[in-house]
């Protein structure tokens, strides 16, 4: 039976350059493109080369001159500074922003040149990724309060003119002073700014230094607005660091072309949005949703972001995320299953839900973790909303695989993404490189050319990007995911590649046994990971969240968890070694960091993680261990 997604889905794999082509009519282009794909440097696939364009241009401008120059932009919603609420239009965020292209440019920044932006979540993050954007200067974003020497790192990789920072940022109560930070980062760095642009926040005033900083305030009272400058569409837009296995950042590259033609397609193909809709990203402006969905995606397609600096809870409570959904009429909120997995520990009966009135709320969608189908049904027997989990990177910049709502809403099959997005060859392979029968756990690659909005490359790293992503499979982009395809094309990610264990000879994904633990009603979230065992090779680990509010005796829990694992995943398991513990460690972003728990486990050596929430959790965790006879001392 046809609909939209299979059409879509087909040509794109079959006429790539005719579905692209059409889609990128959607851009407002200074000069159109030569080529849709120039396939000339495999692996290095470039697209709309010989076009020109401007993406701030493109994501503001053009909208104030087609008649939404009225239309609210950015809504900045603060429950940390006591409830701030500021709103901006189209003519008055094109206006700050080209302003502030007019500080970089009267500091000598201009196209080509990196800017690192160290920034909260307030609207000048935006504002100062925007201008960057205006100018054709390179911007790098890195989350605000990072560690000092995590920041020099950057420092000497992208080289700046200028870093972009405030006086501090607000953890819920607590406040973090940024300018100390930078100041040690850049001490400790070889490259040196020319120019540092300090926001001063009311809760800190920091000290600035003399010939090296700029008050920002001061700075814009006397600016000149700056024009937009026309950049070809394979320059690039923006460097954005994740982490490498070699504990060296990777500078992921994203173009100016491909990146505004892939977002701009995404926000009705994908999210179902059309220009003028209320679309909710509650993520962080340092990572990639926040670069594509709480920046770029949404004001490339005329729609009204939400940049919110608050949290799921405790700002004030758990009900913060439907205040916002219902204060501003989100009709779209995108998170990541641990902020519901919160949500869900603190009020598992959603009772703060039934304050707000949530009648323009029409989907909500999932990502960055694997939505365990315990938190799907939770989410949809509550918000009843269709909820849609969808998988992708920091790298691949979109969704790899999603439910596109804007094509074809299919059936939700709970722990799937559901299908390949279009544009996206998305295979299961085996360690010969060749395609695993239908069901079978693999590793997830892609068929090049990946689509537009992808990495083009690493920065100044051409063969680290090739080592590190095309190496193992010839032709194909390896996302170091495992999972399978099912007889309906249904996508499932199991976990990382390396969080597949081995038991006495049998492949076990750790993310099948968490699905079966958290279906347990007592459990809030979970982790499983593979330890050394001298008899089996791997022998699988619980630990367990539980729910706030449960008394039932945590042994028992253990017993009845470790009961079902053994009847749906099977005594070839082995699972019998289960803790509670009160947290898990976990990255700024929510993510899990099951590595560093499976390395305490091990009583491996480990460098502390970069991007850790908090790190006084690895002691709560090596305790857990110990209980269970591991980890007999913290290296």
């Amino acid at each position: 039976m046809g609909n939209k997604y299979n059409e879509a889905h087909a040509q794109s794999l079959s006429d790539p350059e005719k579905f692209w082509g059409d889609v990128a009519e959607g851009i407002t282009w200074t000069k159109k493109w030569d080529k849709v794909l120039d396939d000339t440097n495999p692996p290095f696939y470039r697209w709309f080369s010989g076009g020109e364009l401007n993406t701030c241009y493109n994501a503001l401008d053009r909208h104030v001159e087609n008649g939404r120059g009225d239309q609210t932009a950015l809504i900045y919603d603060s429950p940390v500074t006591g409830g701030t609420v500021k709103k901006y239009t189209y003519s008055q965020l094109r206006d700050e922003t080209a302003k502030f292209a007019g500080v970089l440019a009267s500091q000598g920044v201009t196209k080509g040149d990196r800017v690192i932006l160290y920034m909260p979540m307030i609207p000048e993050a935006a504002i100062a990724m925007l201008a960057c954007a205006r100018l054709g200067a390179v911007h790098s974003v890195v989350f605000g309060g990072f560690a000092a020497n995590e920041l020099a790192i950057r420092i000497d990789d992208a080289k700046p003119k200028a870093i972009v920072t405030a006086s501090c940022g607000i953890e819920v109560t607590k406040i973090i002073e940024y300018v100390p930070l930078l100041n040690k980062a850049i001490d400790q760095a070889t490259h040196k700014p020319d120019v540092c642009v300090i926001l001063q926040r009311s809760q800190v005033i920091a000290s600035l230094k003399e010939g090296r900083d700029l008050d920002w305030d001061d700075a814009m009272s006397t600016a000149s607005p700056h024009d937009c400058v026309p950049v070809a569409a394979t320059d690039p837009l923006y460097i954005l660091y994740t982490s490498g296995t070699t504990g060296r950042p990777k500078g992921v590259v994203r173009d100016n072309g491909g990146h505004a033609v892939a977002l701009n397609w995404t926000m009705k193909a994908i999210y179902d949005i059309e220009p003028g809709d209320v679309f909710w990203s509650a993520s962080d402006v340092g990572w990639v949703v926040g670069h594509s969905y709480i920046i770029y995606g949404p004001l490339l397609n005329g729609c009204t972001t939400i940049l919110y600096e608050g949290k799921p809870v405790g700002t004030p409570d758990a009900g913060a995320f439907w205040r916002v959904i219902a204060e501003h009429k989100v009709k779209v909120m995108f998170t990541a299953p641990t902020a519901f997995r919160a949500i869900k520990r603190v009020d598992p009966d959603a009772k703060l839900l039934k304050q707000y009135d949530l009648s323009a709320f029409k989907g909500l969608f999932l990502a960055g973790e694997r939505t365990d189908p315990d938190t799907l049904r939770w989410a949809e027997e509550n918000l009843g909303v269709p909820v849609i989990d969808h998988w992708w990177q920091t790298e691949t910049g979109w969704a790899i695989a999603s439910n596109c709502m804007g094509l074809h809403a299919f059936d939700v099959k709970p722990g799937s993404p559901t299908k390949a997005a279009p544009g996206w060859d998305v295979q299961v392979l085996g360690e010969d490189g060749h395609p695993v029968p239908t069901g079978k756990i693999g590793s997830i690659c892609c068929k090049l050319p990946l689509p537009p909005g992808t990495l083009a490359t690493l920065w100044n790293a051409d063969d680290r990007f090739i080592e590190a992503y095309m190496d193992e499979f010839p032709g194909y982009y390896k996302t170091a995911d495992a999972g399978y395809i099912d007889d309906e094309d249904y996508l499932y990610i199991m976990a990382r590649t390396d969080d597949i264990i081995n038991v006495a000879g049998h492949r076990l994904s750790t993310g099948g046994m968490e699905e079966v633990l958290a279906e347990h009603p007592c459990v809030a979230e979970c982790a499983v990971l593979g330890v050394a065992d001298s008899l089996k090779g791997q022998l699988p680990v619980g630990l367990m969240v539980l729910k706030v509010g449960v008394e039932q005796d945590h042994s028992e829990i253990v017993k009845e968890a470790i009961a079902m694992v053994r009847d749906k995943i099977g005594p070839v398991a082995a699972f019998k070694m289960v803790a509670v513990v009160d947290r898990l460690p976990k990255t700024r972003s929510g993510k899990i960091l099951r590595g560093t728990m499976q390395k305490i486990a091990d009583n491996e050596t480990f460098p502390l993680p970069a991007t850790i929430d908090d790190p006084t959790v690895l002691d709560e965790i090596q305790e857990a261990m110990e209980s269970l006879g591991l980890a007999s001392a913290r290296p």
